[in-house]
C-alpha cells in the first residue's frame, strides 16, 4: 500500500520546538497549513495540539479549517484578487495585501457583514512577489488606514519565496525603520512586522534578527525540519514528521546500465544514477507504484542512504537497492524523506492515501500542561505581549 504518513509525535515535537523559539525571541507566529491541502486528520490534530492561529493560501482550505476549528484566528496568506475579496472578508481574520483597490474592495465587504478585516502591508524588499515598493509606502498607507472595517496591524515582507533572495538583517532593520516611520508620521501604533518564515529561522537561531520582527508565518521547518539557508535540517527538528511509504510492486536482479543507444524519451526529469555505475553493472532493482503522476520524483530521498533512486515514469519508480536484495520482498515497501515540492504535490493528489498516526484518540482531551498553545498572533498583541 502506498501512503503518507504524518506522524504525530514527531509534529508535535518540531511545533515545540519552534514555539520555544517564538517565546525566545518575543515574537506571535501563525501555523502555516497550506501544505496539508486541507487534509482534515492533520488539521484536526493541530486543533488537538492547541494551535490556534493558522494560515493558508486556497480559500478552500480555511473553509475546510472552519468547519472543524471554529475557534481559530486564520490567515489568509496570498495576495487576494478582486474576484475573492467577499470570500477572503468571510473566511480570513487577517490578509496580507500590495492593492490599494482589493483593500478598498475588502473594506466594503467586511461592511455588509459588520466585520473588521485586519490587513499587513506586504513590501518588496527583493525577492521580487507581492509587494508594495518602499518609495511609495507613506502615500499607501495614507489611502487605507482609515477605511472603516479595515484594521492596519502591520507591515510585513516575503523573503526567499520566489527569486531565490537569501533574508539578510539589512532588509530587517529596514522594515523595522519602515513601520517606526509610519508611527510617527500617523500617530498611530503598528504593532506587527510579520517578516518572518521558515526561511528566517537561522537569523532567529543566530541570535541576529531584530527583535521587531514579532510575527513568524511557519510552515516547512514545521512539517519537514527543513533549514532552506543552509540545507539539512534545523537544530532540534525532526526531518521525518512526515514520510511516503511506496510498496514494492516488482524487485528483480537486472543490469544498471541500459545496453543499447539512449535518448531523452521521457517528458519527466528524475534523478539517474547511470554516471556512478559500470557497462555490464548488475543489482537489484524495484519497482515502487509511486510515480511522476502522484509526485516529485526528484523530492523523493529513501531513508535507507544505500538506496538510490535510478529514474521514473508517471506511474513506477525505479530504485537500485544494492547487490542483494536485504531481505525486501514484494508486497514490502520503501520509505522516502520528502522535500517540500514532492510533499505537496502527495498532499494535493487524489491517488495516495494520508494517514496520521497514532490514531487522533490518542491526542484528544490533553492535559492542559500538554498543550502546545499557539495563540492567535492579533490576540496576543491586543494583549500587549509584544514590544
Amino acid at each position: 500500500m502506498n501512503r503518507v504518513t504524518i506522524d504525530l509525535h514527531k509534529l508535535r515535537h518540531n511545533i515545540k520546538v519552534i514555539k520555544g523559539w517564538m517565546e525566545q525571541h518575543g515574537s506571535a507566529w501563525t501555523v502555516v497549513t497550506k501544505v496539508l491541502c486541507g487534509h482534515t486528520d492533520t488539521l484536526r490534530a493541530l486543533q488537538l495540539l492547541g494551535v490556534r492561529s493558522m494560515g493558508d493560501s486556497r480559500l478552500a482550505n480555511l473553509q475546510a479549517i472552519d468547519k472543524i476549528i471554529p475557534d481559530f484566528e486564520s490567515w489568509y496568506l496570498r495576495v487576494a484578487d478582486l474576484s475573492s475579496v467577499k470570500d477572503v472578508a468571510d473566511l480570513a481574520n487577517v490578509s496580507l495585501n500590495s492593492e490599494t483597490e482589493v483593500i478598498k474592495a475588502l473594506n466594503e465587504e467586511a461592511r455588509h457583514i459588520n466585520k473588521v478585516h485586519r490587513i499587513v502591508i506586504m513590501i518588496e524588499l527583493g525577492d521580487l512577489r507581492e509587494g508594495i515598493l518602499p518609495g511609495s509606502l507613506v502615500k499607501f498607507y495614507e489611502t487605507v488606514f482609515e477605511l472603516s472595517n479595515i484594521e492596519v496591524i502591520g507591515i510585513g515582507a516575503n523573503l526567499g519565496c520566489l527569486a531565490g533572495a537569501v533574508p539578510n538583517i539589512d532588509q530587517f532593520t529596514q522594515l523595522a525603520l519602515y513601520r517606526e516611520l509610519l508611527e510617527l508620521k500617523f500617530e498611530r501604533k503598528l504593532q506587527l512586522i510579520s517578516a518572518g518564515s521558515s526561511a528566517v529561522l537561522p537569523l532567529l537561531l543566530e541570535g541576529t534578527l531584530p527583535k521587531a520582527i514579532n510575527h513568524f508565518r511557519v510552515g516547512e521547518a514545521i512539517f519537514l525540519g527543513t533549514d532552506l539557508i543552509n540545507g539539512g535540517t534545523l537544530p532540534g527538528l525532526k526531518d521525518d514528521a512526515i514520510i511516503l511509504e511506496a510498496e514494492i510492486a516488482e524487485i528483480k536482479e537486472k543490469g544498471l546500465v541500459p545496453l543499447a543507444e539512449t535518448i531523452p524519451l521521457s517528458p519527466f526529469e528524475s534523478d539517474q544514477v547511470n554516471g556512478d555505475l559500470s557497462p555490464g553493472q548488475r543489482g537489484y532493482r524495484a519497482l515502487v507504484s509511486v510515480g511522476q503522476l502522484d509526485t516529485e520524483i526528484t523530492g523523493l530521498t529513501p531513508i535507507n542512504s544505500e538506496y538510490h533512486i535510478a529514474g521514473a515514469s508517471s506511474d513506477v519508480t525505479v530504485v537500485n537497492i544494492g547487490d542483494d536484495q536485504g531481505g525486501l520482498r514484494v508486497g514490502d515497501t520503501i520509505k522516502f524523506r520528502l522535500n517540500y515540492a514532492a510533499l505537496l504535490r502527495l498532499m494535493s493528489g487524489k491517488y495516495i492515501e494520508k494517514v496520521v498516526t497514532p490514531s487522533l484518540d490518542k491526542f484528544k482531551n490533553l492535559p492542559e500542561s500538554e498543550l502546545l498553545e499557539v495563540e492567535p498572533a492579533v490576540e496576543v498583541v491586543a494583549e500587549g505581549n509584544l514590544e
